[in-house]
Parts: structure tokens; sequence; C-alpha cells
């Protein structure tokens, strides 16, 4: 038995513990309530709350990870997919999600979201996505019908993008009853345009106020939106451009730091949803004029140039001939056609922003000539453009084109492409000359000169040699 002075004593320290685990404990909630009051106040709510107790590896996928799968492995169930079916109930759905009740059903490599699926995976990551989030697609159906088209239905037309992929959740929704992942590939919408250009030119009487197309005197239009993410049949990519389906899967593999084994080791999975940017159509007029030859249509084919068609940057004529090709289109759809503008992301002929800039760098440091404008981009890149138009036609055949009236585009690389499809090309317009920014002539006069369209003079390489853009000493000052 203890002795009572002892006893007293350890109760003595033991009331002194309580007091100071209390005092710790008041001051702790002092501290958190400083905290909260200081989030409320000075950190928005998108900051992602790192005092949250965070979901564990083994919580949100399971403490097995599973690198790769292979054909007729135990387990491995693929729902049958049979590209270019008309029916898209024989063709079947895409699926391509890795959660607990997808994974063995996949008949796809890759990832939704194309360049954003990173994002997908940040918000998993930091649990502010739940991993079996279900979408509620309640609502969210196109409000205007596009097709079904016979380009559909042949494999060799749509390569690139699921036809199908607009409707996915209400054509698949036994699947998605049944537990399966499926999301949309494709959304279409309806919206109004306000750019000072179109404006300007309703003001000068260059485009007439009709309360359909152009809704009024500020210019602003009425357009339908279809946004595209990329969808690729492999074996249908490698046939159009004219390789086998190993090297184009060898190639995806070894370039994206072999992300995707699957490429390699499930060669019975033919379609493949690459970490690349889509594109948007725009569509002025009825969008079922687009597919009536009977209706005349004017179209742009446009890949995206950040610095001038947002920022308004006047080394390229990016900016004013998507304009002018807006313009086009509207003219169009107000005379009972259809018009439409196409918007790749193939940032920098789709080498990216940052050769881009390198590029610039290099011809302004070395006199910015038109005669080493492609010189100075295969020197940083190894090639003058990887745009690489082949794919380019899909998005024609999925709004049931079949002929163009007038080409808004002088690119030899995207007529070609189109016309090898079986569209044929009655026009080509190339940009007005009032409409090429002084900077820019070096990059338009060397297009021309390397076989893009023009109606007027093609530059000799003694005359190329003397079309100079501005110095660095005239930029800064």
């Amino acid at each position: 038995m203890m002795p009572p002075s002892l006893s007293a004593d350890l109760s003595a320290v033991l009331a002194q513990i309580l007091t100071n685990v209390q005092e710790l404990q008041a001051d702790y909630k002092t501290l958190s309530e400083k905290v909260r009051i200081y989030s409320v106040c000075i950190i928005p709510d998108s900051v992602v709350d790192i005092n949250k107790k965070k979901s564990t590896v083994g919580e949100k996928w399971g403490n097995r990870i599973v690198l790769t799968t292979y054909p007729m492995q135990s387990g491995i169930d693929p729902i049958p997919m049979q590209w270019g079916a008309a029916d898209p109930r024989v063709r079947g759905p895409v699926v391509v999600s890795r959660s607990l009740s997808t994974v063995r059903k996949r008949n796809a490599v890759g990832a939704h979201s194309g360049s954003y699926g990173i994002y997908h995976a940040l918000a998993v990551a930091i649990d502010e996505l739940n991993l079996n989030h279900k979408p509620d697609f309640t609502n969210t159906e196109p409000p205007v019908d596009i097709g079904p088209f016979p380009q559909w239905g042949d494999p060799d037309k749509i390569v690139a993008m699921d036809p199908f992929g607009h409707l996915a959740p209400w054509l698949f929704k036994d699947h998605i009853d049944d537990g399966v992942e499926i999301r949309p590939t494709i959304a279409i919408t309806k919206a109004h345009m306000r750019l000072w250009e179109i404006e300007d030119e309703v003001k000068k009487g260059k485009l007439r106020v009709d309360g359909k197309v152009v809704l009024n005197d500020h210019g602003d239009l009425s357009v339908t939106k279809v946004a595209v993410e990329p969808v690729w049949y492999l074996p249908g990519v490698a046939k159009r451009f004219g390789i086998d389906e190993g090297t184009l899967r060898r190639a995806l593999f070894e370039d994206t730091g072999g992300s995707y084994p699957e490429l390699i080791t499930r060669p019975d999975i033919k379609v493949f949803l690459p970490p690349i940017g889509g594109l948007t159509a725009y569509i002025f007029g009825d969008p079922a004029n687009t597919a009536d030859p009977n209706c005349r249509l004017a179209l742009r084919v446009h890949d995206e140039c950040n610095g001038s068609d947002v920022f308004g940057s006047d080394i390229c004529t990016c900016r004013p001939y998507l304009l002018f090709g807006i313009s086009e289109a509207v003219k169009e759809a107000q005379n009972g056609g259809s018009g439409v503008v196409i918007y790749f992301r193939k940032e920098g002929r789709a080498l990216g922003e940052v050769t881009k800039y390198l590029v610039y760098n290099a011809r302004k440091r070395m006199g910015d000539s038109a005669a080493e404008y492609f010189t100075r981009t295969e020197n940083i890149a190894g090639v003058k453009d990887m745009r690489f138009q082949a794919l380019m036609p899909d998005i024609l055949h999925f709004l049931g084109i079949k002929k163009i009236d007038r080409m808004l585009s002088m690119s030899n690389m995207k007529y070609d492409a189109i016309v090898n499809q079986g569209i044929p090309i009655y026009e080509r317009v190339p940009i007005p000359e009032e409409l090429i920014p002084e900077d820019s002539r070096v990059e338009i006069d060397a297009k021309i000169h390397a076989g893009y369209f023009t109606s007027g003079k093609v530059l000799t390489l003694e005359e190329l040699s003397s079309v100079k853009g501005r110095q660095w000493e005239d930029v800064d000052h």
C-alpha cells in the first residue's frame, strides 16, 4: 500500500498535469478560432484546408496497385467496342475510368478531359473531389439535334472523336445503372457572342442586324457551340497517317514517359483518350444547314494562338483572320446558309507556347527575315509544324458536312486534309491585305512562299529576304 505522503504528492502532480492539459486545450481552441477567423476573412474559399483530415491512399484506391493489365487476364472483361458501327448499341460506349466499379470493364486507355485530366487527379489527391462522385447529367442534354449522319458509321471517316460522345449518358444508361462510369466527350450548347470587331462592322454597315444571327446594334451573335474532347481509334489514326498501329502505340508510350503501359500490353484495346487539347466548333445559323447540300457553307478552321487571338499580338495574322472568318461565316448564315468556325487547341503549331516564344527571340535577334522564318522554328523544334491536319476533318464529318463553298483559310495542309477525306472545297478565300499587320508580313509571306494559297503574288527567295520584321530596339521603344 502506498504511503499517505507519496499518495498526496502523486495526486498533486496529477492535478498539475491535468491543469496544464486543460490550459493547452484552451490555448488550442483559441488558436484554432483565430485561424478560422483569419481563413474566413483572408483566405479564398478555393484554398485547400490543410488541416482537414485526408483520406489515405488505401482508402481511395486500395492497397494493391495495378500498373497494367493483359488480354484474357482473369477478371478482365472489357465492354465490347465495335468502332464504326452505325448503331451505338452495337458500337458500345467508351469506358476508360479506373474506378473500382469500372476498371475491369475498360475498353479504352487514357483519361477523360484531355489535357485537364491531371487537374482531376490533383482534386482527388487533395480530397477536394470524391473519387466515387457520380455525375448528375439531368438537364445537360444538347439543346439542338446534330446527326446522326452516315459518316458516323464509317470507321475511316471519324477516328479522332466519339461521334456518340454528346449522347453517351443517355444511350448507355443501362451500363451506368450497372455501376460502369461513362462520361460524355462532347457537349453542345447555345450562347451569345460579343466581339468589338463585329460591333464595329455593324456600326459601319458591313454586317446587318437581323435579330436571328446578329441580334442587335452591339453586334451580339447567336451561336451554337460544340466542345469536343479527343478520342482516338488507334487503327484508324495509324491508317490516316500511313503508319502501322504498333509504331503509333510505341511512340505514344515512349513520348508520354511510359504513362500508358496498356498501349503496349493491351493490343485488344483500340481506343485511346490522349492528354491533349480538344476543339470547339462555333455554328452560326441553323445547325441543320451544315449537312444540307442545298445550303452554302463558309468554314474557318483555326488553330489556337493565345498571343494574337486573346491578347492582340501583331506578329502574326491569327486574330485578324479569325475575326474575318467569323464575319464571313455570319454573312453566309444570314443569307440562308451556314457558317462554321472550328477552333483547335494546337498552340504554336502544336509546338507549344514556350517553343513559340523561343522562336520569337531567335527571330528578333537574328534579323527576322521571311526567308529564315521556318528555319528558326526547325532549329529549335526540329520540325516546322506539328499540327498534322490529317485528323482535323473528323469534326466536319461529325457535323455532316459534305462540301465547303467558301474555305476561309490559306493553309495547304488543311486544304489537302479536307479534300483527301472526300469533301470538295469550291472556293478558297485568303485574308484581305488590309487586315495583315505590318509585323506579320514575315509570317504570311513565308507561308505563301512555302505553299499557302494566295490570289496574289508569290515572292521569290530573293524578294523574301527583303521582308523584315521589327527588331528588338523597335519593340523596346
